[in-house]
């Protein structure tokens, strides 16, 4: 078993003032672990009438954060939360970015202490953008701490880890962060113990250790009893009890453990006593579980004394003493059913079907029941994390947008005399503002393929335009000239003789066949302009072909089918197209280790067709969560009123193919020529 460290919020050094009826006075004394709860409760609500009676600046808005602090350390976390939404209120009112950001993260620790997960990551996520535009590095790398803890708990181990890596990264530019360095040590040492990469956790544990050097870190935070706890699990999960014995009586030893960290002492006593059972030695058992029992009962820590009962079952198992054995393992179980976390009674079905063999046949369908049921809600709780992330993004671009429109909008009343003018302008607006309201914002990803065709586009026209001009100047110079004189030859026929108008009419028809040919050039050249206007997408993704090739060792074959009529192709469907080609073709270069990856458009009734195909080693589409880039190339298929379907089992390669319907293009003028 494993500890996170949490620490209690940073206490402030308030001077004491003296006069007993000071804020500071109340603040202090509802700090002090040496009164009782409610003293400490009757002094917060003092300095709080105290300081709501102060006018929204900067210095109630700290002191607001101070109350808050106070809660949160007597554990009253529904007054801490209140605090918290109101310190954020007066910070919105107030325009302070900075304490917005504080109250987020404030917020996010409530709703992580009362499990409510995605609350929780949704207030660390604001509270992230805030400080990132404002530049507040440090505050960033705490709040990507605490989202990674919380990624962490909910199984969504993997970005935890970057985000673990984010905050480490931000941290090696700043002083005296040495509490923090490990808490980023000591989650990644969490980390790769869950991932059973011992070697790794035991590196990151001991990172941690070399951190604790630091002197102004307080001790009464018990962190180095910590990660010797956590360093003895290792241990534990690696078959080694004699070191892991070791690691957990230090940890048991350090001066007051009991005092300062109880729950802490309670998880040395239980791990200690497991792995002198593991290993064989008999002092100290089974008192070691029982006093940890005890302990963590007298605390109420149901999922703690679930793991003592299970443990105790283990221990009564090996003495044959079978009647113990079921009395603790059902014990366990009943108390897991109660509980909220579904590990903790996988755990008790896993040890019942042990000492029950004649229920365990029962107890394994629950067992698997209740398993794919945890698997499915971390695979849900990760995608909702990231569905949090693309929500705030999305309403913060529109927020965005809608006050650049605003402010656009309130520029032309300034300067707008005409009543007639304005009243149009503003309906524009309106209208403008409320499809964004209704409608997503186009992915920002778009804009470069977008800008890409554009600049295709435009050169495009400048070489139309250059074209006309030359056509023109063709038909001036050449065609009409040679036509005007013609036509004056032909004029002066009436005054020849008829024998020799004859003649003369022969070579005239002769330069007119003459002109015909020219023009029937200039037309074909307009033709050929035409269709180099309709082949600019397929330049376009011959270009990121061409890139593919150069870049990677993977052989690229690529199909376009020669039915297919790409002016009938919208431009939104063609940037979506090159996006899943992008998207796919990513995804090969970096899971698929493929030889050969197949690019084909086909049309099929109607429909175009995409097809991305490679031989690499493909995964099992049933049990694999979906990754953000499948979920891109799914959206953007839908979004062109298209399917995607994906094939793929292990060593078998990956299909993806997206079915397009063709439909008419608006945007396109036919001009026939």
């Amino acid at each position: 078993m494993l500890f996170v460290s949490a620490c209690t919020k940073k206490k402030t050094s308030d001077n004491l003032s003296s006069s007993k009826d000071s804020l500071i006075t109340y603040l202090d004394l509802a700090n002090d672990i040496n009164l009782s709860y409610e003293l400490k409760q009757q002094n917060a609500k003092k300095a709080f009438s105290i300081v709501n009676s102060q006018e929204n600046d900067s210095l109630y808005r700290v002191n607001l954060f101070k109350i808050a602090n106070r809660y949160y350390n007597m554990n009253d976390f529904k007054s801490y939360r209140d605090i918290s939404q109101l310190a954020l209120e007066r910070s919105i009112t107030g325009k302070d970015s900075a304490s917005a950001a504080k109250a987020y993260s404030y917020l996010g620790d409530y709703y992580s202490s009362a499990a409510i997960s995605d609350s929780a990551y949704r207030h660390y996520f604001k509270a992230q953008k805030i400080y990132t535009q404002i530049n507040d590095d440090l505050n960033l790398a705490k709040t990507l701490i605490s989202k990674a803890n919380l990624q962490f708990n909910e199984g969504d181990f993997f970005e935890s880890e970057i985000g673990v890596f984010k905050a480490l990264e931000i941290l090696k530019n700043e002083n005296n962060v040495n509490d923090k360095l490990y808490e980023c040590y000591n989650l990644l040492g969490i980390l790769y113990n869950e991932k059973e990469e011992f070697n790794k956790a035991l590196e990151y544990q001991n990172k941690a250790l070399s951190t604790l050097k630091d002197k102004s870190i307080p001790t009464d935070l018990q962190l180095k009893a910590t990660s010797l706890n956590n360093i003895g699990f290792i241990y534990i999960n690696k078959g080694d009890y004699k070191k892991a014995i070791v690691y957990f009586e230090r940890g048991l030893a350090e001066k007051n453990l009991f005092k300062e960290k109880t729950i802490l002492y309670a998880m040395l006593l239980d791990n200690l006593g497991y792995a002198k059972f593991k290993s064989g030695k008999k002092d100290g058992l089974p008192d070691d579980f029982y006093r940890s029992l005890k302990i963590r009962d007298s605390l109420g820590l149901k999922s703690a004394m679930i793991s003592n009962q299970i443990r105790l079952s283990e221990y009564y198992a090996s003495k044959k003493d079978t009647f113990k054995a079921m009395q603790f393992a059902k014990q366990a179980l009943l108390v897991s059913r109660s509980s909220e976390k579904i590990n903790n009674t996988l755990g008790a079905l896993k040890q019942i079907a042990i000492v029950d063999p004649k229920n365990a046949s029962m107890y394994s369908k629950e067992y698997i029941r209740l398993n794919d049921k945890m698997l499915k809600a971390e695979r849900n709780m990760g995608e909702k994390f990231s569905r949090i992330e693309y929500e705030t993004n999305e309403i913060k671009d529109q927020n965005s947008n809608l006050q650049e429109k605003n402010k656009t909008l309130v520029y032309v009343f300034s300067i707008c005399t005409l009543i007639g003018l304005f009243f149009y302008v503003y309906k524009t607006q309106q209208a403008k503002n409320r499809e964004l309201l209704f409608k997503q914002q186009q992915q920002i990803a778009n804009e470069d393929i977008y800008n890409m065709m554009i600049s295709q586009q435009n050169e495009i026209e400048i070489t139309r335009i250059k074209e006309k001009k030359k056509v023109a100047q063709d038909l001036h110079d050449g065609v009409l000239g040679r036509m005007f004189g013609i036509r004056i030859s032909l004029d002066s026929l009436d005054k020849v003789d008829e024998a020799e108008a004859a003649s003369k009419r022969k070579k005239y028809l002769a330069e007119l066949k003459s002109i015909e040919q020219d023009i029937r050039e200039i037309s074909h050249d307009l033709n050929r302009e035409k269709s180099e206007l309709i082949n600019n997408f397929i330049v376009i993704l011959n270009k990121l072909f061409e890139d593919q090739r150069n870049t990677y060792s993977s052989k690229l074959i690529t199909s376009f089918d020669p039915d297919i009529k790409w002016e009938l192709i919208s431009n939104i469907v063609k940037i979506n197209l090159y996006r899943i080609i992008q998207e796919g073709l990513q995804n090969c270069n970096k899971y698929a280790n493929a030889d050969i990856i197949k690019v084909e458009f086909k049309n099929e009734k109607d429909n175009l067709v995409l097809t991305i195909e490679d031989d690499g080693e493909g995964f099992n589409t049933s049990r694999t969560k979906n990754g953000i880039g499948l979920h891109n190339i799914e959206y953007r298929a839908a979004e062109c009123k298209g399917t995607f379907t994906i094939k793929s089992a292990k060593d078998e390669g990956t299909v993806l193919i997206i079915k397009i319907p063709i439909e008419s293009n608006n945007n396109l003028q036919h001009n026939d020529i």
